[in-house]
This record gives structure tokens, C-alpha cells and sequence, in this order.
């Protein structure tokens, strides 16, 4: 197959040019080429979405796009050039307004209002989920066929968010038995997709001409079982400390990422559904997700090869500044 790949530097989309490639088939990534290099067997076509198409990939005919923008305009510019192919469009969960109700699927699930133009998500990051809804509709009222694919948390190797490897990256190097603060409640719902299991995925869709729509999600679990899977996948047997979101909340620590945050980590029960959403429609179309424990294992195998790989989360002193108090707390 000829699949254009548009993106192909950074982590999903150049893992599935990764896929393809491996796969045999012939893959053209378009980018700017300013985010990293492409993967081997791929060839990079320099391209800024803001600028007409090249004519290199106007003359190309491809029989698979896989798209994972977030400006209409750029999604429409494409679609437009290639309407023929079959469209793997890469959405997001943040396309549902109900982030509290678990077990959804995108049969069950309604959609934010589309904008329909671009927006900066630097001035309005509330705008990232509706114009992904856009970027669906164009898709699909403008590809001869296509497969939507809405990914919640990604993980793995390669993460420029850093969420999910602040876990392999706090636990490597652990004396087995040491302390760590694990958020919330062991009960608390959560999923996450290896980056390496949603790229074959998208690939496969790509091949077989897959179509509909579907959350690119791993399965359901408590966040304890995942938190243990993810420890063993490191090879250290930890004792966790749970601590509790009001505590957390008090002491100024956020929810998801960032430098005072904790991945994995959500308020409840307001998001009690946004990384609890039924997985058995994907499986049933060929996802095929991995243990946790061998997406910590190589994942924590990256950071230690990739000096500048991102860690998102609190520090270990900052951690240690949470337990005293929490200990102190219990005490009183």
C-alpha cells in the first residue's frame, strides 16, 4: 500500500509511519521536519499545513491518510487533496462532554459542538475537543471511507507529555519496600494505551479499509492493580502510601501532569468515566493492548536512554514533603 502518514516526527503518528514502514509498505510523511526525523523506511515530504500542498504529494495517489491534527482548516486542506483514500482520522476522548459516567463507548457517548475554525489552544484549551469534533465530521462527510479512532491516555516510549512515564521514572532505582505516595483510592478507575499497540492498530484499520468509530483505550483497572503492574514491570515491589484527593487538593497538588501534578491522578467523582470507558468495541475491531508491566519496563528503558525524555509530576523532594505531612496528619 502507498499510505501518507501526515505528521510522522512525534510520537503516535511516527510510530505509525514506524509500523508501516516495518510492514512493508510504501509510507510518505508529510511535515515540516522541524520536530525530529522520520522513521527508516519513510520518506519525509516537507510540508507546513499552513501552506498549499506540495505538488510531490498532490501527484501521489495514496490508497491511506492517517491524520492526527487538531485544525479544521488543516484537516480540510487534506481531505480535499485526497479524498479517494481511506482516512485513518486520529481523534481524542476530549471529544465527550460527559467525563464522569464509566463504561461509555462512542455509541453511547454524545459530542462537544463543533468549532469549526481554528483556534489557539494556548488562548482556550477548552477549544482542543471541539475542533477535534469538526476535524471528525470533515473526515467523514469528505472521505470515500474512514476510521475514527479517539485515544485517551497514550503511553509508552517517546511520550512528549511525560503523564504515564512520571510512574517507570519515579519507581526505577526503588529499594523494594520503599515508600510512595500513590493518589486517591486503590478503587479508583483508570486506562491507558501502549503508543506501540495503537499504532499497529491504526496501521491494520489502514489495511483492511476498517471503518467507524472507536475509543483507542486500554482496559479498565484500579489504579492499585495498575500502579502494581506498572512497579513490577520496573522490577520493585514498593509500599504504597494512599493518600486522599482532599489532602492533595489542600497541599495545592494537581490533578494529570504538570510540575505540581500527578499523573493518573483525576478529581472524583467528577471524572470518574474519563479513563473508565468500555474497551469491548475496540478489542472486537483488533486492538490488541499489551501487559502495563512491559509498557513500564520500556518506557523506563527510554528515559534511561534519552536524556531530554519527558517526566511530568512532582519531585521526589516534593513527594517526601507530601508523606511527612500526610503522616503528620494521621497522627494528630
Amino acid at each position: 500500500m502507498r499510505i501518507l502518514v501526515l505528521g510522522g516526527t512525534v510520537f503516535l503518528s511516527k510510530a505509525v509511519a514506524a509500523e508501516a514502514a516495518a510492514r512493508g509498505h510504501e509510507v510518505d510523511c508529510a511535515a515540516r521536519g522541524s520536530s525530529g526525523s522520520v522513521p527508516d523506511g519513510a520518506r519525509l515530504v516537507v510540508w507546513d499545513r499552513d501552506q498549499p500542498v506540495p505538488a510531490d504529494l498532490t501527484d501521489t495517489a495514496y490508497d491511506a491518510v492517517v491524520d492526527v491534527a487538531r485544525h479544521p482548516s488543516r484537516v480540510r486542506t487534506a481531505v480535499a487533496a485526497w479524498p479517494g483514500a481511506h482516512w485513518v482520522f486520529v481523534s481524542t476522548i476530549n471529544v465527550y462532554p460527559d467525563e464522569a459516567t464509566p463504561g461509555g463507548t462512542p455509541a453511547a457517548l454524545a459530542l462537544r459542538e463543533p468549532i469549526v475554525d481554528d483556534v489557539d489552544l494556548s488562548v482556550d484549551m477548552e477549544a482542543y475537543g471541539p475542533m477535534k469534533v469538526a476535524c471528525e465530521q470533515i473526515v467523514q462527510s469528505g472521505a470515500a471511507s474512514s476510521m475514527v479512532v479517539r485515544p485517551g491516555l497514550i503511553s509508552g516510549p517517546g511520550d512528549p507529555t511525560g503523564r504515564y512515564t512520571y510512574w517507570p521514572a519515579r519507581l526505577a532505582g526503588l529499594a523494594n519496600g520503599g515508600e510512595v505516595l500513590a493518589p486517591g483510592r486503590p478503587d479508583d478507575a483508570v486506562q491507558i494505551i501502549d503508543v506501540r499497540d495503537l499504532a499497529t492498530w491504526v496501521v491494520e484499520g489502514a489495511e483492511a479499509g476498517l471503518t467507524g468509530v472507536f475509543d483507542g483505550v486500554g482496559p479498565v483497572a484500579r489504579i492499585a492493580d495498575l500502579l502494581a503492574a506498572s512497579a513490577s514491570g520496573v522490577g520493585v515491589e514498593p509500599t504504597w502510601t494512599w493518600v486522599d484527593q482532599k489532602f492533595l487538593t489542600e497541599q495545592g497538588v494537581e490533578p494529570w501532569s504538570g510540575p505540581e501534578g500527578l499523573p493518573l491522578w483525576l478529581p472524583r467523582p467528577e471524572y470518574d468515566g474519563m479513563l473508565a470507558h468500555d474497551v469491548t468495541p475496540s478489542l472486537a475491531a483488533g486492538l490488541r493492548p499489551r501487559p502495563v508491566a512491559e509498557t513500564a519496563r520500556d518506557t523506563l528503558a527510554w528515559v534511561r536512554a534519552e536524556p531530554d525524555a519527558a517526566v511530568s509530576g512532582i519531585t521526589r523532594d516534593r513527594e517526601a514533603e507530601l508523606l511527612a505531612a500526610w503522616h503528620a496528619a494521621a497522627q494528630n
